[in-house]
């Protein structure tokens, strides 16, 4: 795991109308073609990827290639 930077800036993904400390996911674009990932709960675990497979997940998220994984009632620890 790469050191995360200290001067990233952190957007948090969250409906604007959100209130409270979450739980949210954050991110941040860093040097190196970097993208770091953290919860709010938990700012010092940060977890890494590349530009390019930060994209091909986002394409896929609008493409619906996840949709499996919010069913309503769905048993996710059967995943």
């Amino acid at each position: 795991m790469a050191d995360t930077p200290g001067d990233l800036t952190w957007t948090r993904a969250a409906p604007e109308d959100a209130q409270g400390p979450g739980p949210w996911i954050e991110i941040a674009f860093g040097p190196r073609e970097l993208v770091y990932l953290r919860e709010t709960g938990d700012p010092s675990t940060v977890v890494t990827t590349t530009v390019e497979k930060w994209e091909a997940f986002t394409k896929g998220v609008v493409a619906g290639e996840f949709d499996h994984f919010a069913e309503i009632g769905s048993d996710r620890r059967a995943l």
